[in-house]
């Protein structure tokens, strides 16, 4: 598929448009907020840094950021205003983190989106782009994933995505509001905080490989996930924010190919040319079992399909750590 090479938004009076990003200073927010400003556009970061980092920002003109809380309506209306197009990116990622405190982690997943929303179409906004979640599909053994499955949470955080989803289908059937709802499956790449015990699983073994550490697997390896690489999911964003066919979708984001943990670690040992020995510790509450996606959806919808294969990916992460083959 074509790439939306130097997207730039132009409105109506010819003049540049506005982006914002909540989450922006996030592992995948950032990603967006690099590619908008490197295609020239202009960009308000939203973020309450409780896990993003202002270095993962680029010193670049045209970024405007903003420390601020998505579960303030009033803090999320203010930085709302002259904008176009939004990515909500903002949330708290972890599952455990949501069971363990499922009234905190509501006010920034689903409150945080319905804030967004309703201060979008307050201030006029065409259209907003949100970060849905694979986990919304729950551990139901049919596969590959598909968007028309019943949906079967498994955590608060599911629940908090799935309630998002139909929030922003409400907000475009009722109110015309663009608005586009990306499931992403397992993202990797650069800029993923390995210190945290939830963060994405490649970036925690690279982390230990990289340190000649035994990486740990929660259960037996088997559990299978779909991986897509985050310039993969960018380059999503970009069409979902400009494709006149996205709005009103719920899309997968996936490469559409599954491998078990197991896998994964063996093919991440041998290019850093190390033993396969993991620690195999007991798994987590509210992890699925199996997970892949269709991606036909994508393909039709927003023209668009993943570019970079899973070992390529790993090469190029490993490398960016430090790794030197």
């Amino acid at each position: 598929m074509s790439s939306s090479v130097g997207w730039v938004i132009v409105n109506e009076h010819g003049k540049q448009m506005l982006a914002l990003v909540t989450g922006g200073a996030g592992f995948i927010g950032s990603h967006i907020v690099e590619r908008l400003l490197a295609d020239g556009n202009r960009v308000r970061v939203l973020d309450d840094f409780s896990t993003g980092n202002r270095e993962n920002l680029p010193e670049l003109e045209g970024l405007e950021i903003i420390t601020g809380d998505v579960g303030n309506f009033e803090s999320v209306r203010k930085n709302m205003e002259d904008v176009d197009v939004v990515f909500h990116e903002a949330a708290v990622a972890s599952v455990p983190r949501t069971i363990s405190d499922p009234l905190g982690s509501q006010k920034t997943n689903y409150q945080g989106t319905l804030n967004a929303l309703e201060a979008a179409r307050q201030c006029g906004v065409r259209r907003v782009v949100f970060a849905a979640s694979a986990a919304a599909y729950g551990d139901d053994p049919e596969l590959p994933k598909r968007e028309d499955m019943p949906p079967k949470p498994l955590s608060p955080y599911a629940v908090d995505k799935l309630a998002s989803e139909y929030a922003c289908q409400v907000y475009y059937c009722l109110h015309g509001l663009e608005t586009v709802s990306l499931r992403y499956f397992n993202v990797f790449g650069p800029r993923q905080d390995p210190s945290s015990p939830y963060s994405g699983v490649i970036s925690v073994f690279a982390d230990k490989l990289i340190n000649k550490e035994q990486p740990t697997i929660f259960g037996d390896g088997g559990q299978t996930r779909d991986f897509v690489y985050v310039a993969d999911v960018v380059e999503a964003n970009i069409k979902a924010a400009t494709e006149k066919t996205a709005p009103g979708n719920t899309i997968n984001i996936a490469s559409g190919i599954s491998v078990s943990l197991n896998d994964l670690l063996r093919t991440m040992c041998a290019i850093c040319d190390s033993e396969f020995s993991p620690v195999y510790v007991e798994e987590r509450q509210g992890d699925i079992r199996h997970s892949s996606a269709n991606i036909d959806k994508a393909i039709d919808v927003l023209r668009w399909e993943p570019a970079v294969k899973l070992d390529v990916g790993l090469v190029s992460l490993l490398q960016r750590l430090g790794y030197e083959p």
